[in-house]
């Protein structure tokens, strides 16, 4: 069936799950803004579709539902999406959303551009898992991927794991930062906080974030706070939700720590907290490209980091930006941390280090590598 839409203007198509409150929806939504300002329409093809990162969409998002909400099932209303409206490539965010688009596009047979992003180093993530497991996950990936015309991998590290896992050639695959670095950062970070730990003249406060799991081992950083000298006036506070709260809740109260660390839970603007903290720290197990390391610094927080796979010691240069300790060492981090509270980097340097994870550079070379660069 022919477009619906002028050929000049066929929309890209970016097929995700909207499901929580995560940095994968977050950085979607920085992209899809950054597609809009380069005259790019877009099609949300949407699985899940809840959380807060739906609201900050922009209007001119055409948003689909496709009806189902797991990905493979998704495969055949995909397909039928692919046929009508004929979008000019297709984008799948993540993993099962790009071995479906595969199936999808064999279904209807069109020669749609299929790129897929991906955002975490898998072999981390499956590091304690069993052989079987293993196997049962990278034995898709190796059916799947070679028929995907072009892999995006948020970092370095994440490119070298996905060819070796999907055992493709390094040229396939690219690497391109994540749009971290928006318009509106500077004025969601002016913004009043309404904790009142980060208003002025309170002690210096230590900020986290991320999803309460174990891929962000928070039980480190709170027992690494723990360590720091007790002269040293200052708070930790975590951003996030997560089924971690309660042994988190529990580990800070059997420190004797309930004065000194909050869990904050979700915030709508994390902005103005990272703005007005005296220091960040990232005490991930694995990651891809941290999202909240690089807003930190692009706000000018000084930060810390375990040097975990694979974005931190990309991001900071192998410490020259900041401090990377061993994954899990909790002595390692207390130390950093100190050590940077005492001999903070200027904050202009920091922001200089993150200039490529710019909303609108990220969005030209995702254009390029879709076939649709201007």
């Amino acid at each position: 069936m022919p477009s619906t839409v002028p050929d000049t203007r066929r929309p890209l198509a970016v097929f995700a799950s909207f499901s929580g409150a995560g940095g994968v929806e977050r950085m979607l939504v920085n992209l899809i803004g950054g597609f809009l300002d380069l005259g790019q329409p877009v099609d949300l093809v949407l699985l899940r579709a809840s959380g807060p990162h739906l609201a900050r969409l922009p209007a001119a998002v055409n948003r689909i539902r496709l009806g189902t909400e797991h990905s493979l099932l998704a495969a055949p209303a995909l397909a039928r999406y692919l046929r009508r409206r004929r979008p000019a490539a297709l984008l799948a965010a993540k993993d099962r959303a790009g071995r479906a688009a595969v199936l999808a596009r064999t279904l209807a047979g069109t020669d749609t551009r299929l790129v897929m992003r991906l955002g975490t180093q898998l072999s981390a993530a499956l590091a304690e898992k069993s052989a079987l497991e293993r196997w049962l996950r990278y034995a898709p990936i190796r059916r799947t991927y070679p028929r995907i015309d072009h892999i995006v991998a948020v970092s370095a590290g994440v490119a070298e794991d996905t060819a070796r896992i999907a055992r493709l050639p390094r040229e396939r695959i690219s690497v391109i930062r994540n749009p971290v670095i928006t318009p509106d950062l500077e004025r969601l970070a002016a913004e009043p906080c309404p904790h009142p730990w980060l208003a002025p003249g309170q002690p210096p406060v230590i900020l986290g974030a991320g999803r309460l799991q174990r891929q962000k081992d928070f039980p480190t950083l709170i027992h690494a706070f723990a360590r720091l000298p007790r002269d040293r006036d200052c708070r930790l506070a975590i951003l996030g939700e997560g089924g971690g709260r309660p042994k988190l809740e529990a580990l800070i109260g059997q420190l004797g720590l309930s004065d000194r660390v909050a869990l904050l839970g979700f915030q709508d603007n994390p902005y103005t907290y990272l703005a007005r903290a005296r220091l960040f720290v990232l005490s991930s197990a694995w990651e891809g490209s941290p999202n909240v390391l690089t807003e930190a610094m692009a706000l000018g927080t000084p930060v810390v980091s375990t040097d975990c796979p694979s974005g931190p010691f990309e991001l900071l240069d192998g410490g020259r930006f900041g401090p990377l300790v061993p994954v899990g060492d909790v002595e390692a981090l207390a130390a950093a941390m100190q050590r940077t509270l005492e001999h903070p980097p200027a904050p202009g340097v920091l922001r200089s280090a993150v200039a490529e994870y710019e909303q609108g550079r990220s969005a030209e070379r995702y254009l390029e590598v879709l076939g649709l660069g201007r």
